[in-house]
């Protein structure tokens, strides 16, 4: 059996039809996360974020490594306590600043769906901010589809904002005053709008901050062209490394 639900963006795997396969139920009947062995034997493909996985971050290594360091400084040995139980509190806190950033990107993700989904609410106002950015970018004639998922050529997705020739994908944020899209930003949304049968259309990051602060970046059509070769060749590794 498998399950569609999903604890966070990377890891993810698809059917062929494009229908997402994040979790199954395994042989003892419980559920867990699907591993390469389970799309070997399902026929899965991997998410596009997960291809990327394997790109080196230089600079989210380093804030990782910062983290630790902050939490081995707030968090003092206890007498007593081991070596290996010390490193393993510490490197506990410091991963706790990550997943609290994170969960709160999923959730502000998560608010974008429902009213791009068409569910009226009384919305915070980054909504609000990040509708208005993309109007007046794009037009208000547009007509928006959130999180459509496909399966393509060995590769799948869920994207976060369509319309009839434009890719969106949010991206929030603390703060935007040193915002740049890193490649790897680029190369998802080359491979989205591929994977989605248009490989015409336009495509933008929008970055944006809990306090309604927005930021879109439209990418160049050269800079799409490359960013979709230099995708073409990790998935080609990914594949051949993980024998799909």
């Amino acid at each position: 059996m498998i399950i569609k639900s999903a604890d966070s963006e990377s890891g993810h795997w698809y059917a062929v039809d494009g229908s997402p396969a994040y979790r199954i139920i395994g042989k003892n009947g419980k559920e867990r996360n699907t591993t390469v062995r389970d799309a070997r034997e399902r026929n899965l493909v991997p998410s596009v974020t997960t291809v990327l996985g394997i790109v080196a971050k230089p600079g989210l290594n380093t804030w990782l490594q910062q983290q630790v360091l902050l939490a081995a400084l707030t968090l003092p040995r206890i007498a007593g306590e081991t070596e290996e139980n010390w490193l393993e509190r510490v490197m506990s806190d410091s991963r706790s600043t990550g997943r609290e950033a994170m969960d709160r990107g999923t959730q502000m993700h998560g608010v974008l769906e429902r009213y791009y989904s068409g569910e009226r609410d009384d919305y915070p106002r980054y909504v609000d901010q990040v509708d208005a950015a993309i109007q007046i970018h794009f037009g208000q004639d547009q007509r928006w589809e959130a999180e459509r998922s496909f399966a393509f050529e060995g590769f799948g997705g869920k994207v976060d904002l369509i319309a009839e020739n434009i890719v969106i994908d949010f991206k929030s944020k603390d703060k935007l005053d040193k915002v740049v899209p890193y490649h790897e930003q680029i190369m998802q949304l080359a491979a989205y709008r591929v994977g989605l049968g248009k490989p015409t259309a336009r495509c933008a990051n929008v970055f944006f901050t809990a306090d309604g602060d927005v930021k879109l970046i439209e990418h160049s059509e050269e800079d799409l062209a490359d960013a979709w070769q230099c995708f073409q060749c990790l998935l080609l590794f990914y594949k051949i490394k993980n024998n799909l």
